[in-house]
């Protein structure tokens, strides 16, 4: 994984996947080091983020390591016209590794191409998210104790949700029963569908999961994601679709776990916080160290 940009979540192997969440079980133990001192990573945030971006540099910070970059294109030479090429370029001068989130599909990839460090793709467009799947994979390996032969339960935005994309190929190694729950104009992409046919895996498709919530050993709750839709009467006809209570999950296996990439708007009930099967908080703090993990494997410092 030294050197090695990460693009998507099919860069790594199943053992590589492994690597990073055995790392990251090391560095829960002991956060606090200083392997990244002397480092520079620079984090390039074309569109909004809190979670991904926080922990990045909490991971950064607890290690030693320093941060350059912007959280907002305006603030960069991006506003004057300036292309992705050439900033990617520049700021490969300025450090050791680039975190970036942008909005347009293919855009880590082509900066990947052209930078002198490696990348990481904190997601770009409706595409890929593979920072956020090793932490679900991290989460889920967690509470259930096991990666292998779970009942998966994706629910929400199946369409443009890049974190339910990179999920189901991440897990697609682990012999796994996709249950996909969405609104018919929000169902999982063709391409994701006839990967999982050729692979002789199973997945279901719903139109509710009220009565189905019992057989899940994970569900993946997701928002429906506004500024994905070009068309503001389809957002306010889907955004509803599929909220979360509380009392659905009464009869639910003892395992289950909740689990959610946040930001959450009104898909999970605020009074299913406090259910021990609520996992999405702590799932967010289990993205320091997976991220940890990630920028240790990749600058060769484990």
């Amino acid at each position: 994984m030294k050197n090695r940009s990460l693009i998507s979540i099919n860069d790594y192997s199943k053992e590589e996947y492994i690597k990073i969440l055995d790392l990251a079980a090391e560095f829960e133990k002991n956060p606090d080091q200083d392997i990244l001192k002397g480092k520079v990573i620079a984090t390039l945030f074309f569109e909004p983020s809190t979670r991904t971006r926080l922990s990045f540099e909490s991971a950064i910070n607890r290690l030693g390591g320093r941060i350059i970059g912007f959280t907002d294109a305006t603030s960069s030479s991006v506003s004057k016209g300036e292309s992705l090429n050439d900033t990617i370029r520049t700021v490969a001068n300025y450090s050791d590794l680039i975190v970036m989130r942008h909005p347009l599909e293919g855009s880590a990839r082509h900066a990947s191409e052209v930078s002198s460090v490696p990348i990481i793709n904190a997601g770009d467009g409706a595409n890929q998210h593979p920072t956020q799947t090793l932490l679900d994979l991290y989460s889920i390996r967690k509470t259930q104790g096991t990666l292998d032969n779970l009942n998966l339960f994706l629910v929400g935005d199946l369409k443009y949700g890049r974190t339910v994309h990179s999920l189901l190929m991440a897990m697609s190694h682990f012999n796994t029963t996709f249950n996909f729950i969405s609104p018919v104009e929000l169902q999982m992409p063709n391409e994701y569908k006839i990967y999982l046919d050729n692979l002789g895996l199973k997945y279901y498709e719903h139109l509710d999961f009220t009565d189905i919530i019992s057989r899940a050993d994970i569900v993946y709750m997701t928002r429906v994601q506004k500024e994905r839709f070009s068309d503001p009467i389809e957002y306010e006809k889907t955004k509803n679709t599929y909220v979360l209570k509380n009392t659905m999950l009464q009869n639910t296996k003892p395992n289950m776990k909740i689990l959610h990439p946040l930001p959450r708007v009104n898909e999970i009930s605020v009074d299913v916080d406090e259910n021990e099967k609520a996992y999405y908080f702590t799932q967010a703090l289990n993205g320091v160290y997976t991220r940890q993990a990630i920028l240790a494997s990749i600058l060769g410092l484990q």
